[in-house]
């Protein structure tokens, strides 16, 4: 083989390990900093009053739950501009 295609395929080796670290390496984080929220007690509310914990939800749920959201927001838009007319 020639060296250039040695080095060209070295670079890709480079290229894909490091997008493999990288994904992986944010997926493990991701996980890591929920199991610190998760463990993180919550400072007491005003008034004297103990606020209930929420579960906590992933990433991709919370994407899902907001793309919901922006869709009735829109759509309770569009029913208000047809009613007005």
């Amino acid at each position: 083989m020639n060296n250039t295609a040695i080095e060209v395929l070295k670079w890709i080796g480079i290229v894909f390990a490091a997008g493999f670290v990288g994904y992986f390496g944010r997926h493990l984080a991701m996980i890591l900093i929920d199991k610190m929220r998760r463990k993180k007690p919550e400072p007491p509310a005003p008034g004297g009053e103990v606020p209930t914990r929420t579960p906590s939800i992933g990433v991709a749920e919370a994407a899902a739950q907001a793309k919901i959201e922006k869709k009735r927001a829109k759509a309770e838009t569009k029913k208000a501009k047809k009613e007005k007319e």
